[in-house]
């Protein structure tokens, strides 16, 4: 459609007549015109421009997916390097992202909502890796993980509250943005401004890591957290401000109406999995039962049926005499859930973040990527859908970015690659080959 000099697609035409995430363009008796409006941001559709003017609708988009999610896995490799990690750490988080997460089965597969989070690895590991490049603070926090007799911090630091700190430096940041305000220039770093700019970019791939922006406040360059948040937050609204315009010429709000409208229809279509007509698309009631499926969901273990969710109903190992197998489809040992599975058991790996956790009052790095992380799962899990049809828990890919420096720093902190970093960087590995083998067997 952008290639044609419109926004709106064909929509139905023969060949996409079957899509559903498509909000009709109606006239002004309310007919349909034969076009639609999709409510993703355009970032992935621009990616897609010069190959599609190239090869048309021939296009094969999940090709284009997989050297996408290759180039991002290069980029961890580079953003990685910017940390005061070991070059062994180095190579077991990268394999971790590439191959430990749910960003292998979103590369591999590359249907449109896959393809907005690989698309945004791109830019998100860019700005990453320009602010940690930028941090000044990482040679003491390299010191000081590195010397395992490194003194404790005194029991008053150790005591004092988080929001304490916290708000202690916003209220130092106020008063040096109420004093930046007679010498503007003095609040930019072109730096961090860049970091901005591609922190930006992603948002307009996947709307929720914007709320990713607590990074860009504590870790980069500019010397203070005015001049990180100030610097990023300038380049940051220039991408979401193009957003924002798109939206208006496009739909004349705004916000994209097309998320309320298919709201209402996969509400009332799907009350199978636990959605509520009555409920907002974001919504603080559907944080229990989302939590649920983030941390608690199991795969279906020695399932004598394929479950309701996943297209139910038939039944499995009719013969008496068959034998479970891994990957048998008419007689597996488990089976993954559509709806979602939990983190922790798809990617154990994450676990090696905690021992970084203990800096949270004392590095700007863990504490900005932990509330980074924090605050667009909050926002995700308030979302009434988790990503269904899909293996594992494919809105983690939103904070991956920001999750995998306190992984490589909980990893460095144990020591570097030991016997349990690498036993669970391989069991991520092993688990996600497991389910990239599941989605093409039930043909997700």
């Amino acid at each position: 459609a952008f290639l044609d000099g419109r926004a709106a697609i064909t929509w139905p035409a023969p060949g996409n007549d079957f899509f559903q995430d498509v909000l009709p363009v109606r006239d002004a008796g309310g007919n349909l015109t034969g076009f639609g409006l999709l409510p993703f941001p355009p970032l992935p559709a621009i990616f897609l421009l010069p190959v599609v003017a190239i090869f048309g609708l021939a296009t094969d988009q999940r090709a284009v997916s997989v050297v996408l999610g290759a180039i991002a896995v290069g980029l961890c490799w580079w953003a990685m390097g910017r940390l005061p990690v070991g070059r062994p750490v180095r190579l077991a988080v990268t394999i971790f992202f590439g191959f430990g997460t749910v960003t292998w089965y979103a590369a591999g597969l590359g249907t449109t909502w896959f393809f907005a989070h690989v698309v945004a690895f791109i830019p998100a590991l860019l700005a990453v890796g320009i602010a940690l490049g930028g941090e000044r603070s990482l040679d003491e926090d390299a010191a000081a993980e590195t010397d395992a007799a490194a003194e404790p911090a005194d029991l008053e630091e150790q005591l004092e509250p988080l929001a304490a700190v916290l708000g202690r430096a916003i209220r130092g940041a106020l008063g040096e943005v109420r004093a930046g305000i007679r010498n503007p220039g003095a609040l930019i770093d072109r730096r961090q401004f860049a970091a901005g700019l591609l922190f930006g970019l992603a948002c307009t791939a996947r709307l929720t890591i914007v709320f990713g922006a607590p990074f860009f406040m504590f870790v980069g360059s500019g010397g203070s957290l005015a001049r990180r948040a100030v610097s990023a937050g300038l380049g940051a609204i220039i991408p979401v401000g193009l957003l924002l315009g798109y939206n208006v010429a496009t739909t004349g709000q705004l916000f994209h109406p097309g998320y309320a409208y298919l709201y209402v229809l996969e509400a009332n279509g799907y009350a199978a999995l636990g959605y509520n007509p009555a409920w907002s698309l974001e919504d603080l009631r559907y944080l229990s039962q989302n939590l649920q499926i983030m941390l608690l969901s199991t795969p279906a273990i020695l399932p004598d049926q394929v479950p309701a969710g996943l297209g139910g109903g038939r039944l499995l190992c009719t013969d008496p005499g068959a034998v479970r197998g891994l990957f048998d489809p008419n007689c597996p040992i488990a089976l993954p859930r559509d709806i979602g599975m939990s983190l922790l058991l798809t990617s154990p790996a994450y676990l090696l973040a905690l021992p970084a956790l203990r800096r949270m009052r004392r590095s700007r790095l863990v504490a900005g990527s932990t509330l980074a992380v924090l605050a667009i799962a909050f926002v995700n899990l308030m979302h009434f859908s988790q990503g269904w049809v899909q293996f594992g828990y494919r809105f983690s890919n939103d904070f991956v970015v920001f999750a995998l420096p306190l992984v490589a720093l909980g990893m460095a902190r144990r020591g570097g690659v030991g016997l349990l970093a690498a036993w669970l960087v391989g069991l991520s590995v092993a688990i996600n080959f497991w389910g990239m083998t599941w989605g093409n067997l039930l043909g997700w």
